[in-house]
């Protein structure tokens, strides 16, 4: 797969009056940030770089004629044989989208008034994972760490140039942070995007432009703008945050993010939907198998050495299994269970995707390892499962083998790993099994995330906690059925409302 940044950009129409002032007033903030704070140079002119960008995408989208789509013949490549038929949806369906998530039924950090849903749960759950062997400070310094939702909502809300002087000098020069600094660019990032969204969306609803469905991010300037959107949520150490490893694993993040909320941000006018950008689709099929190889690498030991993000691709997609934000229940219960002979997916080789940004990544398809015999805990979950759920043992047991072979032995929780696999992928490969029906789809997916609050304080146990989410990443991410790679099956449809864009 080439890499993203080596690919030509396209030329973007200069943004328009109102558009310049939007860009000035931003600018005026990042100089303030930067006078305080030189050490975030890089973020500063990767995030005015990315607005500009932004600025004349959505004017190009609106004024440049829309240009006939080339009819190409279909592709015959192993991975788009295998893209599936997406099935029918209405706007009811994605009525579950909450950004608030749900409530946790056992707290984090229970004193923490800001950490009651499974969203700011999750953020802070990574956190801890990746700090165990080297304390940089984020667990337990809310402060001086990057910004949640509602911290964004705060900063764009009550500073505006003068008072963010203040906040600096009054704030972080008191106790120097950098990444308090990354986060006030995180802040101002959030904010200058989301008023060229409404300025645009606002001025098609007028009908001074009309917005097409066409949308002109190609592939380099989609993973730009999604890489820096994961970045100002994950930081490395300075030694890290522009490594190619790093960089590889916060654009994976959000193309499985996109995968599941496709319809959902269509809804909105999203310019960055990643399923909706000017992108062939056999690219976007080689993206997705990124984000699959990057899941099984994830669980692999040897994995967790060299980065201090490693555990970032496997804590995402766990929390997106136990939110029912995850396609795995949502769209990925359709036309049955796909074959296993032969499968490119199920013999994706662990892939740490280092150079998707850069120099590119090549994909491995070669015979799957398979352990030869379970281990202690791994052989209780699949007597479990042969006793209570006998239709789907053979497929269960199967992807456990499958599963320490990469992993070696597992040592988590029994209990709660049983329990969270039972109502989300075992019931879902048993659904699959049956005739489709969004009813028993709606219902996983509603009790994922009933499960998630019951049981996501576990994933939080020093001693077990990074070998359950090992394993629910590979069975939420790796495992066949492909739940997660039936969401690459997205395509438009009338349904009223999300026009804009699809």
């Amino acid at each position: 797969m080439e890499g993203a940044l080596h690919l030509a950009r396209p030329a973007f129409l200069p943004p328009d009056e109102e558009g310049y002032a939007r860009l000035r007033h931003l600018d005026a903030g990042l100089r303030v940030i930067e006078a305080a704070f030189p050490q975030v140079s890089t973020d500063i002119e990767v995030c005015r770089l990315t607005c500009m960008m932004l600025e004349g995408a959505w004017r190009s989208r609106a004024l440049i004629p829309t240009r006939e789509e080339e009819q190409t013949a279909a592709c015959t490549c192993p991975l788009c044989r295998r893209l599936p038929t997406p099935p029918a949806r209405t706007l009811d369906d994605y009525r579950w989208r909450q950004s608030a998530g749900r409530p946790l039924t056992v707290k984090t950090w229970p004193n923490r008034r800001e950490l009651d849903s499974v969203l700011t749960g999750g953020w802070s759950w990574t956190r801890q994972m990746n700090d165990l062997e080297r304390d940089l400070g984020h667990r337990y310094r809310f402060e001086d760490d990057i910004l949640v939702f509602h911290e964004y909502k705060r900063v764009v809300d009550t500073i505006d140039t003068t008072r963010l002087t203040q906040f600096i000098e009054g704030r972080l020069a008191e106790n120097f942070s950098t990444n308090g600094a990354r986060a006030l660019v995180s802040g101002l990032f959030a904010a200058h995007k989301r008023t060229v969204d409404e300025y645009w969306l606002q001025q098609h609803d007028a009908g001074s432009v009309t917005l097409p469905q066409t949308n002109p991010l190609n592939q380099s300037t989609y993973s730009i703008l999604q890489m820096l959107d994961c970045l100002f949520w994950h930081v490395a150490p300075d030694t890290e945050l522009w490594q190619e490893e790093n960089l590889a694993s916060l654009l994976l993040c959000r193309v499985i993010d996109d995968m599941a909320d496709v319809r959902a941000d269509a809804l909105t006018g999203e310019i960055s939907n990643f399923w909706l950008a000017d992108m062939p689709t056999h690219t976007k099929a080689l993206y997705a198998a990124c984000a699959i190889a990057i899941v099984k690498y994830g669980c692999m030991p040897e994995a967790h050495d060299p980065m201090w993000n490693t555990w970032l691709m496997t804590t995402t997609i766990v929390w997106m299994g136990l939110t029912g934000r995850h396609a795995l229940w949502f769209d990925g219960i359709t036309q049955g269970l796909p074959p296993a002979e032969d499968c490119p997916l199920c013999d994706l080789q662990p892939n740490a995707c280092a150079g998707v940004l850069t120099h590119g990544t090549t994909l491995t398809i070669s015979p799957r390892p398979t352990a030869p015999a379970l281990s202690a805990r791994t052989a209780e979950l699949s007597a479990r499962c042969r006793a209570q759920h006998p239709q789907a043992w053979p497929l269960f047991d199967a992807e456990l083998h499958a599963f320490e072979a990469l992993h070696g032995p597992w040592y988590g929780s029994i209990d709660s790993a049983w329990e969270i696999l039972r109502r989300t992928y075992i019931a879902a490969v048993e659904a699959s099994s049956a005739e489709p029906s969004p009813e028993r789809a709606r219902q996983i997916q509603e009790d994922s995330g009933v499960v998630g609050s019951e049981k996501f304080h576990t994933l939080h146990d020093p001693r077990t906690g990074r070998e359950d989410t090992a394993l629910l990443a590979y069975m939420f991410g790796g495992a066949h059925p492909h739940f997660l790679w039936n969401a690459t099956g997205y395509r438009p449809t009338g349904v009223a409302g999300d026009w804009l864009d699809g």
